[in-house]
């Protein structure tokens, strides 16, 4: 097999690193697009949960011409349901060319702007941190990639302040994870006992994470300690020198492996993942991925304008970022009150670039839930027989297994989760209305409809799910076992029909 070429270490050292996170980049826009694809019409459709046209002409009224800068889509031009799919096939189509390394820089601008619009207007259903993560990602692989239509490895390096700021993104995503959860100061982090609860209650168990439920508890007391280790410690590895970030890098990696391994979290970990090849260099990813084919490689250096590109792009980004941590500590905002027309400077750039998602926080279960409620919907013709709709991945029947969903993310299932830790939301109401109305866009989200035409009403009764115990799982088959806590909404049913009959309510 033929070795790499020996090339200039300051033109060889992050190229492959590079083009193994740009192309990762486009597998994460790849997976994102087409399972955004599959849901897109029963979200955000004209028949859908919350449709993107109501949305818009609600901004339209209240936001006026600063609609375009404080709402950036281009689904301004056209809102209708071929232009949402069009969005996403668009994505699909594009991320294939990154994934290929077909104009990398260009197709990581499309990409990036198709993503921001379809966010900008995605309301709840849109509002998870990978995607916010993604869009803060996607515009560093905009700044990092590299000109022409196949340039691989031969294009003019990443300069020094690109690769730190992929790595300042890195650390943040961890550190910050750590620190929500030690400045909650939430019970279950402060005992270590917080993954005692985590696999029976996160969104969407999957069938490892039910096991994992099951090991002793000194396990999962140390799987806490391991995780906050991992979080709050090991990301200052990620600043320092070669050999600590090597090092960060596969314990960071394990941790998402083993997130992935035990719950569905839709392209987050492969994103991570991605992200993390930042804290190695071309050596060690030769190493890993094989020796590459011999390649005639450019020995000219990014000429002047692109290097005073990168330092002024990226020297803000890390400005503003490095602010946006600040403010989470005491001393951060003395510091920044200090820095008087500085601070004013960066709280105006991070005014223009909220709504592009160009810097954001991060931090996942802050706050362990340590039960879980969740919604069980169902339908009646008659106010008295009660028929259950049936989700495709959160859990309902008691001997339906937790099923693996990611990469895929099922959206509507995912804000079932957050819905039953509170009152309903004004999307549920909507998502109620259009299981009446019989919506084939909305009962496409799910896996069961139990009906023919659409019922007379519909409620949504709130049940408390535990995991069963191996004795008794060996005994009925049974996953889950739940108790009736009451009626999350009271059976409805759409005004132009009578009221209803009400007998008994179970």
């Amino acid at each position: 097999m033929v070795r790499f070429a020996r090339l200039p270490s300051r033109l060889l050292r992050y190229g492959l690193v590079r083009s193994l996170f740009l192309r990762g980049l486009g597998a994460v826009y790849l997976i994102a697009f087409t399972s955004l694809e599959r849901q897109v019409l029963g979200l955000y459709g004209r028949r859908g949960i919350l449709p993107v046209s109501e949305f818009l002409e609600r901004v339209r009224s209240a936001v006026g011409t600063e609609r375009y800068r404080e709402f950036p889509t281009l689904l301004w031009i056209d809102d209708s349901d071929r232009a949402l799919l069009l969005h996403c096939k668009a994505g699909r189509f594009t991320a294939l060319a990154l994934l290929l390394d077909v104009a990398p820089r260009t197709s990581a601008l499309i990409l990036w702007t198709l993503y921001l619009s379809l966010v900008t207007v995605g309301q709840e259903f849109l509002a998870f941190q990978w995607d916010v993560l993604l869009l803060e990602a996607g515009l560093l692989g905009i700044i990092v990639a590299p000109p022409g239509v196949a340039p691989g490895i031969r294009g003019p390096p990443p300069s020094s302040m690109a690769v730190a700021t992929m790595r300042w993104l890195v650390f943040r995503l961890y550190f910050e994870s750590g620190l929500v959860k030690v400045r909650s100061r939430d019970a279950t982090w402060r005992n270590l006992s917080a993954c005692c609860y985590h696999y029976a209650t996160q969104p969407l168990p999957n069938r490892v994470g039910w096991y994992a439920h099951h090991l002793p508890r000194r396990v999962q007391r140390l799987s806490t300690a391991a995780v906050l280790g991992l979080e709050c410690v090991m990301p200052f590895l990620v600043l320092g020198p070669k050999r600590a970030r090597r090092l960060a890098f596969w314990f960071l990696s394990g941790l998402q492996g083993a997130i992935a391994l035990t719950g569905n979290y839709g392209f987050f970990n492969l994103l991570s993942f991605g992200l993390g090849v930042w804290l190695l260099d071309d050596d060690v990813v030769e190493r890993l991925v094989g020796p590459a084919p011999r390649r005639r490689a450019s020995s000219r250096a990014p000429r002047m304008p692109r290097t005073l590109f990168d330092i002024l792009v990226g020297g803000s980004l890390l400005a503003l970022s490095a602010a946006t941590l600040a403010r989470r500590f005491a001393i951060g905002r003395r510091l920044m009150r200090r820095l008087g027309p500085v601070a004013r400077v960066l709280a105006k750039l991070d005014e223009l670039t909220l709504p592009f998602h160009v810097v954001n926080s991060y931090g996942l279960f802050a706050v362990m839930t340590t039960r879980r409620p969740e919604i069980v919907v169902e339908g009646s013709n008659d106010g008295v027989r009660w028929r259950e709709y049936v989700f495709r991945y959160k859990p309902g029947d008691l001997s339906d297994p937790p099923r693996q969903a990611a990469p895929h993310q099922p959206r509507l299932d995912w804000q079932m989760w957050f819905a039953a830790l509170g009152p309903p939301p004004d999307w549920f109401t909507a998502f109620l209305i259009r299981l009446l109305e019989g919506a084939p866009e909305v009962l496409a989200l799910l896996k069961e409809n139990p009906f023919d035409e659409p019922p007379r009403y519909v409620r949504a009764l709130l049940y408390e799910y535990r995991v069963t115990s191996a004795e008794v799982k060996r005994q009925t088959g049974d996953w889950w076992e739940r108790e009736l806590l009451g009626v999350y909404v009271p059976p409805v049913a759409l005004s132009r029909r009578r009221s209803p009959p009400w007998g008994p309510t179970s």
